[in-house]
């Protein structure tokens, strides 16, 4: 049996009259696709292209394979669409509540990823700090909400209507200026040399970030700068410029826009839990297979 992928492209190639412009079009690299292209001739046993300065055209062989395998796509196009009806993703909307990280760092390639398996559903999308996402979900207004809690700390109650899975966990870590002596080290930092550190303190009175602070407190760190909310970026920034120090998860760190040195505090410090929370006990089969594909990405994600 054919792979349906290697047909499209010979498909693709046959419209597009050249490799390289069919590649384009399916999001392929031009050697990814002549590999696909290389594979389909071997499971044909014989060509199907015959390449050549300007492009490709189709061998005899070619022209056969394509006209049946328009037939087979669109059979398989038809199928998918009526599954969709079966399933109930053939249409509506499904509504999504994100804080600023996982929206900007996680999400769009979930999105992208549903896209393409259900393309009639509408997708809309919110951002709402935590906890704000959950009382979202909870009165009808989104369908997920991605939220967070930092460890230590209480988690965020849930009405009992709801339910909330955890995707992934991530570590606090410092940020500092580059070259800054604290970042110099591949050991983990322990919380006690941050005595005397000055802090750029991230809402000591946010409830999220209460029992951080609190701890970072109980090290001796010195508050310098107020964050007045939990503004990864701003944290970042002024950290780089040398204004003093801050604790921001891995994921923020990694992808500073500013220059910053980081370094890894000592083991189970300090943490945050990302979750998505959802309506329990309700048919809901967009939000059941946009959770699904959240699994995959957020493994792929956690850190290592």
């Amino acid at each position: 049996m054919y792979d349906p992928v290697r047909l499209a492209a010979l498909v693709a190639v046959a419209e597009a009259g050249s490799i390289t412009r069919a590649a384009e079009r399916l999001g392929y690299t031009p050697p990814a696709l002549s590999q696909q292209l290389a594979k389909l001739e071997r499971e044909a046993g014989t060509a199907l292209l015959v390449r050549h300065h300007r492009g490709a055209r189709l061998t005899g062989a070619g022209e056969l394979l394509v006209a049946r395998a328009r037939r087979v796509l669109d059979e398989l196009d038809r199928a998918r669409h009526e599954l969709a009806r079966l399933t109930g993703l053939a249409g509506g909307t499904l509504r999504l509540g994100t804080f600023q990280t996982a929206g900007i760092q996680l999400l769009p390639p979930v999105l992208s990823a549903f896209r393409r398996a259900y393309p009639d559903v509408e997708l809309s999308v919110a951002f709402h700090d935590p906890p704000d996402g959950i009382t979202a979900v909870a009165a009808g207004e989104i369908d997920l909400a991605l939220t967070h809690a930092y460890e230590p700390g209480e988690a965020p109650s849930l009405p009992a209507t709801l339910s909330a899975e955890p995707l992934l966990t991530e570590e606090l870590v410092l940020v500092t200026a580059p070259g800054h002596a604290l970042a110099d080290g591949s050991t983990r930092l322990p919380l006690a040399e941050l005595a005397g550190e000055p802090l750029i303190s991230m809402a000591p009175d946010h409830p999220a970030r209460r029992e951080v602070e609190a701890v970072l407190a109980r090290s001796g760190a010195t508050p310098s700068v107020l964050v007045a909310t939990p503004g990864y970026a701003l944290v970042c920034a002024l950290a780089s410029a040398g204004l003093g120090v801050g604790v921001v998860p891995e994921m923020v760190a990694r992808t500073a826009a500013t220059p910053v040195g980081t370094r890894l505090l000592e083991a189970g410090a300090l943490g945050r839990t990302i979750s998505v929370v959802h309506r329990a006990g309700e048919a809901a089969p967009a939000a059941d297979a946009f959770r699904a594909l959240l699994r995959g990405a957020f493994g792929r994600a956690r850190p290592v």
